[in-house]
């Protein structure tokens, strides 16, 4: 239609008509043409987790399929520490090619309202893809008194109750702090450093419920040291099926986990769409589906406007729970 419209014009108007319809049209296979030499160097995914979290082992397991269809080495960077602040300002300083990625998780959405960030996640960053969700399960010492939530719901009505959880900000805290928001119970909220530390107070009778993810407690759970009672999702896992979910105890409440691959802001759109298309057809592979499974997560990807959503929706949702717990932003 706009050539026919074209040629009723005169002939000088329609000549630099062309030329601007041909820059036009090479302009629009510029990146392209660049996603169609993507990648020629090796590809480095910043983790801001240390080295044997779930983050990390199941992003060296994505990197190694990702590698093996790109023909280029996936590199896998961890810097842990403030809250992912060190690995975000990384991924920042790296040129905008495409070949230095992040690994986000819901804490990220947990960190923008929680400390004062030089970046912001939602501008700053351009999401590629899920890769991963997971719920927290509530457990209790197995050789204590309470091996359900019921148990757990009545015995609020007797006694104040103590919920442990890693440090204050975290997923598990804020999920704790979500919990005890939404049934009103009489609880107090302990914090610990490690999961370690938190299921020895566990076991040791210090703390009633734990928060926490599968992957973590998994070894005392198989041990039969400590009993999953609830798991916070939407619907029972496939890793813990016999588990029944908060939900299903009449209570409105649900938390899942996610981890996700980013990239700065600025990178050429063909080279995010070739990493979504790759990295969800990794992620639908039967032995990668089975090795997250057994890590306590559901291999998932996502369309980049999904993952947007999703971060947005997480960061207001978090948000209204620091403010209600009175957790001060740092």
């Amino acid at each position: 239609m706009i050539r026919a419209m074209m040629r009723t014009l005169p002939y000088g108007i329609r000549k630099a008509g062309h030329w601007l319809l041909a820059l036009a049209a090479v302009l629009a296979m510029a990146p392209a043409a660049q996603a169609a030499g993507y990648p020629d160097q090796p590809i480095h995914v910043i983790v801001p987790f240390g080295p044997g979290g779930l983050a990390d082992i199941s992003m060296r397991l994505v990197g190694k399929k990702l590698g093996d269809r790109f023909g280029d080495k996936v590199i896998i960077e961890n810097r842990p520490g403030a809250g992912g602040i060190l690995a975000a300002v990384a991924a920042l300083k790296a040129p905008r090619d495409g070949y230095t990625l992040i690994v986000f998780a819901n804490g990220t959405a947990i960190s923008r309202s929680l400390f004062k960030l030089p970046y912001d996640p939602a501008k700053d960053f351009t999401p590629v893809s899920t890769m991963a969700y997971f719920d927290l399960i509530l457990v209790t010492s197995a050789k204590g008194p309470l091996h359900s939530l019921a148990d757990v719901l009545a015995q609020a009505k007797k006694r104040p109750l103590v919920f442990g959880t890693i440090n204050p900000g975290s997923t598990q805290n804020l999920s704790a702090e979500l919990f005890k928001s939404t049934t009103k119970l009489n609880a107090t909220i302990v914090p610990f450093k490690t999961t370690s530390d938190v299921i020895s107070a566990l076991i040791r009778g210090d703390v009633d419920v734990a928060f926490e993810s599968y992957a973590a407690v998994k070894g005392f759970i198989d041990a039969g040291r400590i009993l999953p009672i609830a798991a916070t999702g939407g619907q029972r896992s496939s890793w813990l099926p016999k588990v029944p979910t908060v939900r299903e105890s009449g209570i409105p409440y649900e938390v899942t986990g996610w981890n996700a691959i980013f990239a700065p802001a600025g990178v050429p759109p063909e080279v995010v769409k070739l990493l979504n298309h790759q990295l969800n057809e990794v992620l639908q592979m039967p032995d990668v589906k089975r090795r997250f499974q057994e890590l306590g997560t559901e291999a998932a990807g996502s369309t980049p406007a999904e993952m947007a959503t999703r971060l947005q929706s997480d960061t207001d949702k978090w948000a209204a729970v620091i403010k209600q717990a009175g957790i001060k932003r740092q």
